[in-house]
């Protein structure tokens, strides 16, 4: 039986099962115990032996054709995450399993060393933590995520990584070195500067200000940085667009971006428990206004239109967005990555050359 006392600091109260699922249980209380003889609901991780690490995509609203995720699943719980309903396909639930049955990927770095050193293998930046957080707590004792960096560095390969993690100054050694080479920027997600609404929005992740931070320490050891004011939640976050901006700005960032919230598969139930439980006064206001901007829907997965929506507000968004950047200075395009860097290091068996 879950309840609010033992899934204190979780995104969700709901472990409904996934849309593969033919059965669906249901939490009874039995009379045998209260809510004081639960335990805390805590965080429980799986290993995977992935066969492939890198993941192909040929979506138009992507700029990037590969990524590669050393988790499934995330700890940081935000509860709006559109990479939730992938847990299903896990045969697990996408609200409380999505963040506490997580999959991590232990053999990531000795899979990424050989699809890189295939001979088919074509270098383009690859993005890291598109999916779930590559930062995320469980990395801390793994290091997967490090591992798989200092492949790439072995390599000269450009990558573009995502996050909302501090554990990311932990790799600034890294990090600092790949930029030195212009083989890396960094997003960081930056929601809300309302410390209240993201503890409860995105529960396990770090405090507005702890990001901000991370962008300064980032910029200040040469990484290029870009501020994703992402997802913009309408009528609930939106008031701040401008204010994000500033902040991401004043920390060193040179870039900027944008996405509307996206509610695909289950993620909308979710996400309508929350508000209702969170921010009940502005729930038929915030879900008014994605529908407008989906055709009456709560989400529309059609490519060039699910990360922004159509419709006045979705344009009144994006006038204000472009203003903005404007006014500060800030580029919406990252300078190019270099791939012309790539090569394969030396492996143990190989010919070295009679000129070396």
């Amino acid at each position: 039986m879950n309840n609010q006392s033992n899934i204190r600091g979780r995104g969700t109260t709901s472990n409904a099962v996934g849309r593969f699922e033919r059965y669906t249980t249901v939490a009874t209380d039995d009379g045998w115990c209260t809510e004081e003889d639960l335990p805390p609901l805590r965080t429980e991780v799986l290993d995977e032996v992935a066969r492939s690490l890198i993941s192909y995509n040929r979506s138009p609203d992507l700029p990037f054709d590969r990524s590669i995720n050393p988790y499934r699943g995330c700890e940081h719980g935000c509860v709006y995450c559109f990479a939730r309903p992938s847990h299903a396909y896990l045969g697990m639930s996408p609200g409380l399993d999505f963040e506490t049955r997580l999959i991590a990927r232990p053999n990531a770095p000795e899979v990424l060393r050989k699809e890189l050193s295939s001979k088919g293998y074509r270098v383009a930046p690859i993005a890291l933590g598109t999916n779930t957080d590559p930062y995320q707590p469980v990395e801390k004792t793994r290091l997967i995520t490090r591992t798989c960096l200092e492949v790439l560095s072995e390599f000269n390969h450009p990558i573009a990584i995502v996050t909302k993690g501090a554990l990311i100054e932990r790799d600034l050694d890294i990090l600092a070195d790949m930029a030195q080479r212009r083989l890396v920027r960094v997003g960081i997600s930056l929601t809300t500067l309302d410390s209240g609404l993201s503890r409860r929005m995105e529960p396990r992740a770090p405090a507005p200000q702890r990001r901000l931070q991370m962008i300064r320490r980032l910029t200040e050891a040469g990484v290029p940085v870009r501020v994703m004011t992402s997802p913009v939640v309408p009528g609930l976050t939106d008031h701040e667009l401008e204010q994000l901006l500033e902040a991401g700005k004043d920390a060193g960032a040179d870039v900027a971006s944008w996405i509307m919230l996206r509610l695909p598969r289950e993620v909308s139930e979710l996400w309508r428990v929350w508000l209702a439980t969170h921010e009940p006064a502005r729930a038929e206001k915030v879900m008014t206004h994605l529908r407008d901007m989906h055709g009456g829907r709560e989400y529309d997965p059609r490519w060039g239109h699910r990360m922004r929506g159509e419709g006045e507000y979705a344009e009144m968004i994006a006038k204000r967005f472009k203003l903005t950047v404007k006014r500060l200075g800030l580029a919406t395009q990252s300078e190019p990555l270099r791939c012309d860097l790539f090569s394969k290091p030396p492996q143990a068996g190989d010919q070295l050359s009679l000129f070396e």
